[in-house]
């Protein structure tokens, strides 16, 4: 399947990845995926103030929260910590690199194909004694400079 440009699933691709895992595509459901094509990273707190300000279904933050953490665990979702602990989630489904800022705890994608490329090669075939490699999650760790952050990355 392919995915949208930014690597999120549209509308339709979402409900087919829903009913291709034996899911039905609620409103509650369509609503927060529609408020994660929007946000891209977030915790539950945010798609819950995003679907009531824009939405138009009634959902629970912890209904949102139930949703979002069941959508990660059947991978459409990705799911990271932020260093507080705080749960966010990521809409994009393809591989792909973070900048996570240290000061706003929040996330940004990062488009560098050739590092991501390397990553790649330096893992085919390795080996870790016990281990299998299932994939890999790059996040560079950084802070706002004095002139603030730049506009595209």
């Amino acid at each position: 399947m392919k995915i949208g440009t930014r690597g999120i699933p549209d509308i339709i691709q979402f409900k087919r990845m829903l009913r291709d895992r034996g899911l039905k595509a609620t409103p509650q459901r369509s609503a927060v995926h529609e408020a994660m094509c929007n946000l891209v990273h977030a915790g539950a707190e945010e798609v819950s103030a995003w679907i009531a300000e824009h939405g138009t279904v009634r959902v629970s933050p912890a209904s949102v929260y139930n949703i979002l953490t069941l959508l990660s665990g059947l991978g459409i979702y990705g799911r990271r910590s932020s260093r507080g602990g705080r749960m966010v989630f990521d809409a994009r489904v393809t591989p792909h690199l973070h900048l996570y800022d240290t000061v706003s705890e929040t996330w940004r994608d990062l488009e560098d194909e050739e590092l991501m490329r390397w990553v790649e090669a330096h893992l085919k075939g390795r080996r870790y004694r016990g281990y299998r490699i299932d994939g890999f999650e790059v996040q560079l760790l950084c802070h706002p400079t004095r002139k603030g952050p730049a506009g595209k990355v």
